[in-house]
This record gives structure tokens, C-alpha cells and sequence, in this order.
């Protein structure tokens, strides 16, 4: 009896363990899925959610990796800093002085480097709690991501207050050199590098190098004049803050990049080029209540439109009217319609000088295919907000826009019709018809053939280059600067038309190659 008792209690005891034990597993397997979905949902939350839900508790522990840390580098960049600054200067010199003198505006002759010198402090890629005052993301640091095949993008938090020696050697028209020193630089930037990948030894066939439009690039600096005055040239240091933002808009701002072969190894790196995506059809109506800049009579209004610095285009001239109507068309091409913007500045062409009576822009991806579309922009006295102090009325300019998007075949004519044209007008520069690259081609110039001619609708008054199939006949060519303008020949032409990187059109209809 004893043994049967024994044999039960021992089979009662066990089935109740392994009940037991399966209850427990089976809570502890519950409770598990519980705490992946809680994890789930709080991976999907961002910062700001989290802020929402601790409220003043928030943990400062709390990071998201989006961006990694990196102090080590910043341990090292600072070892080798002396050296890396004194190469660095050195191609910087040798890279951005022609961009200088490429995107020199009217006004100034000359725009060269008499001293540079990186200092002995140190970039740094570091991480700031919540935002910063500049608008970068407090994970900030290194984002490492595969966005394409074959290729590895860097996304590098880039701060920089150093202590460098800066001094540009700045001329104009009957003024000798003045010594401009750059004080206080600081740099708040986003560095993108792309690194295109290869099979061989190092590995790396190319490195892409652009700086992310958002948040947007700040260069931050004051400027001083060495044994002279700022006031010796008028309007220098808007001039120089003009094209400091031009060459970091125009050439390093994303989509525009640089694109750099390495390792010796032959690689074809047209894909990682930037090319047309798109033509832009730009109709520059009419301007409404121009703020008046004469002291007598009205302003003599004309508009200057332009994507990219380089291919700026202007109307007419339309003399003593403050509503002045235009109706002219131009086309330019955009390469990427999602960060580009169209850019409309009006100016009152006065002799010597030219008073820009406001400026707008409009962002193309505001823009569907084949959609036109007409809009009337506010003019202001400046895109930077910071810099608006006169909070009056500048009037408005009504356009119509219509965006083709390129397909394959379109898209390599753009691309080879835009390095020929940027071709021409540096012989344009060389020849001394335009003072600088960027000077705005009047509505009345055509590029033509593959000599480079400015041939404008006007008789007579021409100015004639022999040789190097270069010629300036006619009227109509004006520096469009925001600082400077100076017509080179006599009359002023009646007729509108266009120079565009992609072809010419006239009122009277067609369409006219380039």
C-alpha cells in the first residue's frame, strides 16, 4: 500500500512540475513578445516623441545612432593638423582661386589670395544637445549609409571657428590693391562624401565631395581692410559676400558636387557627374509698383533671371516706368528639380552703377511636367532674411513657368550644349566683352556657331573683335551685376529674344539652335 501511495505521489509531483514548468514558459514567452513589441514601438519613436512622454525627465543618455560619435577623430585631426593645414592651404590656393576669378563679379578686376593660412585650430565633427542656433541635428557626427550600389555615402557634421590668416588682394576700375583680411571665420556645414567602390587596390575608384543644402551651408566671417578703408571700393564687402555664396552655392552645394579620381585607376565617373535633368521655360511677364531709385523721372527696369550664376540671362530695358511689361522668354536648364530654385532679381539700370530694386525665387519642385503655371512673387530687398532691413514694398514680378523633364537622348545634347556655352563665354571674358562669367547676356544675344558672336537687334554703334571668330556687333550687352552695370555699345535694342543654355527664342516665333 505504502509502495502504491509512493508510485501516485510521485507521478502527481511530476506531472505538476511539468505543469509547472510549462505554465512558466509559456508567461515567460508572453511577457517576451510584450517587451519586443514595447521595443518596436519606442525604436519607432523619434526625439521629439520621447520628449513628449518624459517631459522634463528626459535622459541626456538617450541618442540615436543615426550619427555616430566619433572623438577619436577629432583626437587625431588635431595631431595632425599642422600638417594637414599646410597642404590644405595649398590646394585650397591653387582650387578656389580660379573660382574666384570665375565668379568675380562686375566691379572688381581682380580677386586673388595674397595670404592663406589655415591656423592651428582644428575642424571638429562632434555632437550638441538638442538643436544648435545654426539648425544642425543634435545627433550629429558621421552617418555612414549605402544609398546606391557600389558606393558608400558619409555624412560628416562638419563645425569650424579657427584661426586662420585670410587676406584677398582685391582691385577695381582706377583703385590699386586693397588688402582685404577675412577675421572671426567659422564654418557650420554638412559634408557629403561619396566613395564609388572598385575591385582593385585602394579599392576606391572616385570620391564625390558636396556639402548638404539642408540645413544650408554657413561661412560666417568679418572683414577688414589692411592699411586702407572698406570704402575705398563701394559696396566691396557686399561684393565679396556675393561670391562667397555663389561659389558655395553654384559649385559645392548639393546637387553640385566635385568629383575626384583616385588610385590611378582608369574609371569612367560620368555617372557620378551631375547632369540635366531638365529645361525650364521662363516667360518674364510684367513688374508691378517698382520702388522708384531716381531722383528724377522712374526707373529704367529690367529683369534678370538665372538657376545656376553661371547662365544668367536678362530682358530689356524698359525706361522710365515703374509697371513695366516684358513678355520675353528664356529657357535654362535645371539639374535637379527638387533642391533648385529659379532666382528673379530686378534691377534699374543707372549709369556706372545699377540699384537692384528687389529679388525673389521660386523653387522648382513647386513645378509639374508640362504643367504651366504662372505666379506673381513678392520682390525683396534680400533672400537672406537676416540681412532685410528695409521692411517696405518693393513691388512684385509676374512669370510663367513650364518644366520638360529630359529624357535619355535630351539630356547628353543639355550636357554637351552647357560645356560649350560656359566654353564660349570665358572667350567672351578673355576677349573682353563681358567682364566676368557671370555677367547676364541680354535679351537680344544669341550664341551662335562655333566662333562666339554677340550679335544684338540694334544697327550700328557695334563693337568689333577681329580674330578668333569673336565677334560684338550690334547693342544690348550689359553687365548685370548687383553692383555694376555699363552698356558697351550704342543703342539699346527694341526687339527681345534670349541666351540660353539650351536654344534662343524671339517673340516672333521659333526656335533658334545654339
Amino acid at each position: 500500500m505504502g509502495l502504491i501511495s509512493g508510485i501516485l505521489l510521485g507521478i502527481i509531483f511530476g506531472i505538476s512540475l511539468m505543469a509547472g514548468w510549462r505554465h512558466m514558459m509559456r508567461y515567460r514567452s508572453t511577457k517576451r513578445i510584450a517587451k519586443a513589441a514595447d521595443i518596436k514601438v519606442l525604436g519607432a519613436l523619434n526625439r521629439d516623441d520621447l520628449k513628449k512622454i518624459c517631459g522634463d525627465n528626459f535622459p541626456e543618455w538617450i541618442s540615436f545612432p543615426v550619427y555616430e560619435q566619433v572623438k577619436w577623430l577629432n583626437k587625431q585631426l588635431s595631431k595632425l593638423w599642422p600638417s594637414v593645414a599646410e597642404a590644405a592651404s595649398a590646394v585650397i590656393k591653387e582650387s578656389v582661386e580660379p573660382l574666384l576669378e570665375e565668379y568675380r563679379p562686375p566691379g572688381i578686376t581682380s580677386l586673388k589670395f595674397s595670404k592663406l593660412s589655415l591656423g592651428t585650430v582644428a575642424p571638429k565633427i562632434e555632437a550638441r544637445s538638442n538643436y544648435s542656433c545654426h539648425g544642425l541635428p543634435s545627433d550629429s557626427g558621421i552617418r555612414v549609409q549605402s544609398l546606391k550600389k557600389g558606393q558608400i555615402t558619409m555624412d560628416i557634421d562638419f563645425r569650424w571657428g579657427g584661426d586662420p590668416s585670410i587676406i584677398l588682394g582685391v582691385e577695381a576700375a582706377l583703385v590699386a590693391s586693397i588688402p582685404i583680411q577675412l577675421k572671426d571665420l567659422q564654418v557650420f556645414t554638412v559634408i557629403r562624401v561619396i566613395f564609388q567602390l572598385a575591385e582593385e587596390i585602394p579599392c576606391i575608384s572616385a570620391v564625390v565631395v558636396a556639402l548638404l543644402s539642408e540645413p544650408k551651408p554657413r561661412i560666417d566671417y568679418t572683414l577688414k581692410a589692411v592699411g586702407g578703408s572698406l570704402t575705398a571700393i563701394p559696396g566691396i564687402s557686399d561684393m565679396i559676400d556675393d561670391t562667397v555664396d555663389t561659389i558655395v552655392t553654384d559649385m559645392l552645394q548639393w546637387p553640385h558636387r566635385i568629383v575626384v579620381p583616385i588610385g590611378g585607376i582608369p574609371v569612367d565617373t560620368s555617372e557620378l557627374e551631375l547632369k540635366p535633368e531638365g529645361k525650364l521655360t521662363v516667360t518674364v511677364v510684367k513688374a508691378n509698383d517698382l520702388k522708384n531709385m531716381e531722383m528724377i523721372g522712374k526707373s529704367d527696369p529690367y529683369v534678370v533671371v538665372y538657376i545656376r550664376p553661371l547662365f544668367k540671362v536678362k530682358t530689356k530695358v524698359i525706361n522710365n516706368n515703374l509697371n513695366p511689361v516684358w513678355n520675353q522668354t528664356f529657357e535654362l536648364i535645371a539639374e535637379d528639380r527638387e533642391t533648385q530654385a529659379l532666382t528673379v532679381e530686378v534691377f534699374d539700370q543707372d549709369i556706372g552703377q545699377d540699384k537692384r530694386l528687389g529679388i525673389a525665387n521660386f523653387r522648382l519642385i513647386g513645378l509639374e511636367p508640362e504643367t504651366p503655371k504662372e505666379i506673381t512673387l513678392n520682390l525683396l530687398s534680400s533672400l537672406d532674411t537676416l540681412k532685410v532691413k528695409d521692411k517696405k514694398d518693393r513691388g512684385n514680378c509676374t512669370i510663367k513657368l513650364l518644366y520638360h523633364q529630359f529624357n535619355k537622348e535630351e539630356q547628353l545634347i543639355a550636357l554637351e550644349e552647357e560645356k560649350r556655352i560656359l566654353e564660349e563665354r570665358k572667350k567672351l571674358k578673355e576677349a573682353g566683352v563681358i567682364g566676368s562669367t557671370m555677367d547676364a547676356l541680354d535679351g537680344a544675344a544669341s550664341l551662335v556657331g562655333s566662333g562666339v558672336g554677340l550679335v544684338g537687334s540694334g544697327v550700328g554703334a557695334g563693337v568689333g573683335i577681329v580674330g578668333s571668330g569673336l565677334g560684338a556687333v550690334g547693342s544690348g550687352l550689359s553687365k548685370a551685376g548687383k553692383f555694376m552695370g555699363r552698356t558697351f555699345t550704342g543703342h539699346s535694342s527694341k526687339r527681345s529674344g534670349s541666351s540660353t543654355p539650351v536654344n534662343s527664342i524671339h517673340e516672333n516665333g521659333g526656335a533658334k539652335p545654339l
